[in-house]
C-alpha cells in the first residue's frame, strides 16, 4: 500500500514543540508515514520535510501582523500547491488561526480530512469563527478542559486530549507545594525570581527591559535576591544579552537556555509574559506575575473584540483571579516590583496560590496528550495500530 502523507502546520514555536511531539507520537505507531509543512527547528528534527520557515511567519498582535503579509501570502501559496500535487491523507493545523482556517478551507476544496489540534480561541473572542471551524474541520482536539463543552455546544465534533505541556513531567519532578518565608526572613538563603519575557524577538524587545527595570527595583528591596531570565529556543541568546548589557545595574543575573521547568524548579517565583509559559509555572507550582504589552492600536482593538475578563491562561482555567495581571501602562516596573513584593511578603497567602496553581495543574488532563491526538490522527486516516 501507498504510505500515508500527513501535512502539519505550526506557525509559532509553542505549535513546533507541541507539533514535533505529536508528529514522534504517530510516528510511533506508523514508521511510514511521510510528513511535510510548516514549522521551526523542532517538527525538522521530528522528521517533517519543512516547507515553509515559521520564524519567516510568526507575530503578535493585530497591527503587527502587516509587516509579515508578505510573508504570509507567499507561504499560503506554497502550501496551497503542495496540498493540490500531493493531496495528503490528513492535514493537522496547530493554533496559527487566521492562516490556518485558510488552509482548511483550501483542503476542505480537495477532499483532504482535517484534524485541529490547539484550536483556535474563539470562546475569547471573534466568536464567529466557530461556525467556520464546524464547516472545515473535521475533528478538533482541544487541549484546555473548559473548550470541550464549548465545541460540543456548537456541534463541533471535538476530544479533550489533555494539555501536551504535561508530557514534559512526571509525578516525581513536579515541585509540591512548600511552606514559604518572608522576604524578611531570606536573610540565610539566596531568593532566586525568574523573568519570562517571552518566546518572540517582538515580545522580549518590549517586555524584558520593563522586567530588568523592575529587576533593579526589588534588588534594593531584597538583600539577597538572584535573577534568571529564560530564554526560549526560538530567541537567540545574543538578542537577549544585548539589552542585558543596557542594565548594568543588576548586580546578580544569570541567563538560562535550558528547559523552562528548570528555571522554575530554582525560583521562588516568576515574572512572566502572558501565554503557554503561565501553565508551565502553574504545573510547576511557581507563583508568577503576568504581564503583556502590543501596540496602542491592537490593544484597543484587542479590548472591543475579547469576550473574556482575564487574558491570563491560568486565570481563565480558575475562572478568576488568583495571580496578578498586568497589561499595558499597568505593567510598569514600580507595579511589577509591588506585586512581586507583596506577594513574596504574604506566606500564608503564597503557599495557598501554590495549592491553586497544582489544582490547575490537574485540571489539565494529566500526560498523554499528543498520543491521544495521535490515535485521532491515525484513525482519521484509517489506519490501525
Amino acid at each position: 500500500m501507498k504510505p500515508k502523507h500527513v501535512m502539519i502546520i505550526a506557525g509559532e514555536a509553542s505549535g513546533d514543540l507541541h507539533g514535533s511531539k505529536l508528529v514522534r507520537a504517530i510516528c510511533n505507531k506508523n514508521k511510514e508515514i511521510y510528513f511535510c509543512g510548516i514549522g521551526g527547528q523542532a517538527l525538522k528534527e521530528a522528521g517533517v520535510k519543512i516547507l515553509v520557515d515559521a520564524s519567516e511567519l510568526s507575530v503578535v498582535g493585530i497591527t503587527e501582523v502587516f509587516s509579515k503579509i508578505p510573508n504570509l501570502f507567499k507561504a499560503m501559496s506554497v502550501v496551497k500547491r503542495h496540498l493540490k500535487s500531493l493531496k495528503p491523507d490528513l492535514v493537522i493545523l496547530i493554533d496559527f488561526p487566521d492562516f490556518n482556517l485558510k488552509i482548511a478551507a483550501a483542503a476542505k476544496k480537495l477532499g483532504i480530512p482535517i484534524l485541529y489540534y490547539i484550536s483556535p480561541q474563539v470562546w475569547a473572542w471573534r466568536p464567529g469563527r466557530v461556525k467556520t471551524i464546524r464547516e472545515l474541520v473535521n475533528h478538533v482536539a482541544v487541549i484546555l478542559p473548559f473548550e470541550e463543552d464549548f465545541y460540543k455546544k456548537h456541534n463541533v465534533p471535538v476530544t479533550f486530549v489533555g494539555h501536551p505541556l504535561l508530557d514534559n513531567y512526571t509525578q516525581n519532578n513536579l515541585r509540591q507545594s512548600d511552606t514559604l518565608e518572608t522576604v524578611e526572613n531570606e536573610n540565610h538563603e539566596m531568593l532566586v525570581i525568574g523573568l519570562l519575557p517571552g518566546s518572540r524577538d517582538r515580545e522580549v524587545k518590549s517586555l524584558l527591559p520593563v522586567m530588568l527595570n523592575a529587576a533593579n527595583i526589588l534588588q534594593k528591596r531584597i538583600k539577597r535576591v538572584k535573577f534568571i531570565i529564560s530564554i526560549a529556543p526560538s530567541v537567540e541568546k545574543k538578542y537577549v544579552e544585548q539589552i542585558l548589557k543596557k542594565h548594568k545595574e543588576i548586580s546578580d543575573c544569570k541567563l538560562a537556555t535550558e528547559d523552562v521547568k528548570k528555571v522554575f524548579e530554582m525560583c521562588r517565583i516568576a515574572v512572566a509574559a502572558s501565554g503557554t509559559v503561565t501553565l508551565e509555572a502553574a504545573i510547576a507550582g511557581t507563583p508568577m506575575v503576568i504581564i503583556y504589552k502590543v501596540s496602542s492600536v491592537s490593544y484597543w482593538l484587542g479590548k472591543l473584540m475579547v469576550r473574556v475578563k482575564n487574558f491570563g491562561l491560568v486565570n481563565l482555567i480558575a475562572g478568576e483571579n488568583i495571580v496578578p495581571e498586568l497589561l499595558q501602562d499597568e505593567a510598569s516596573p514600580e507595579n511589577i516590583a509591588n506585586s512581586v513584593f507583596n506577594m513574596l511578603n504574604d506566606a500564608k497567602g503564597l503557599q495557598k496560590l501554590r495549592e491553586k496553581l497544582l489544582e490547575i495543574r490537574d485540571m489539565l488532563g494529566g500526560p498523554g496528550a499528543s498520543e491521544r491526538v495521535a490515535e485521532i490522527a491515525l484513525n482519521m486516516m484509517g489506519q490501525k495500530y
